[in-house]
């Protein structure tokens, strides 16, 4: 999607003021509450969503989009919920369509970048990142040259996939997504201590459950590589501990029982 720099915009934007002028005050009067009624049912939406009540969050946004289907913060509320219930080309739908009422809104244009990512289209997530970043007014550009950069990475362009993430690092060294992202790598090329030193850095931030869980897991195998096997058991089990469920606390089980 590129930028719209057309002139019928212009013109269109200037007759549509006009024709706003011109309105009646029970027209205007109709439609501030409109508004209101879909600020009202966004908020309540967003306390859904914020408590884990995604269904509940998801009807309330439909509801606003009803009384109010040109406010681009529910389109972009309306994607990321889509695409957290599993329906990947409704969230896509409506984060274009944030996009498409105001193109300079860089939470939708993160959050699009973010589910092509989650989706392996590397291509597209490298577009609009790189769009995120050329924008001298985005607030986070490190999080566009991470979120870059992990595409180059599984683009297989790996000198250009460091090159952003060590950027992205000069950027904010205590973002712990670059940090796993430029473990994952070093990693994958064999560095194996410069792995063990970002992961561990990870650790020191503590990002959380997940993020803590998948360093102590991706810890555990490097140890385990290493021979350092009392280590390999200690980060292994503790990603197991933060989480028994998960994918890394199934993982570190796995690895567990391999070197029991």
């Amino acid at each position: 999607m590129g930028r719209r720099a057309d002139i019928r915009w212009i013109a269109l934007a200037g007759l549509l003021l006009a024709s706003q002028g011109c309105a009646s005050p029970a027209k205007r009067a109709e439609a501030d509450l409109r508004k209101r009624q879909a600020q009202s049912h966004y908020d309540l939406a967003l306390d859904h969503i914020q408590n884990g009540r995604l269904e509940l969050g998801l009807r309330d946004l439909l509801a606003a989009e009803r009384f109010d289907p040109r406010d681009e913060r529910v389109q972009n509320m309306l994607g990321i919920t889509y695409y957290e219930k599993g329906r990947a080309v409704e969230g896509e739908r409506h984060l274009e369509e944030a996009l498409e009422i105001r193109p300079d809104y860089h939470e939708a244009r993160y959050n699009l970048a973010v589910l092509l990512l989650r989706e392996s289209r590397w291509s597209e997530c490298i577009e609009h990142s790189q769009r995120l970043f050329d924008d001298p007014t985005f607030v986070a550009p490190w999080r566009a040259l991470t979120t870059r950069g992990w595409c180059e990475f599984k683009s297989g362009n790996v000198s250009e996939a460091r090159r952003l993430l060590e950027l992205s690092r000069d950027y904010d060294s205590g973002d712990w997504s670059t940090l796993l992202n430029l473990g994952i790598l070093e990693a994958d090329q064999g560095n194996r201590r410069q792995a063990v030193a970002l992961f561990q850095q990870v650790l020191s931030l503590r990002p959380g459950t997940g993020p803590e869980a998948e360093a102590n897991y991706r810890l555990g195998e490097l140890y385990a590589s290493l021979g350092e096997r009392e280590r390999a058991v200690s980060h292994l089990t503790a990603a197991l501990e933060k989480a028994p469920g998960g994918p890394w606390g199934t993982k570190s089980e796995e690895s567990l029982q391999r070197l029991r």
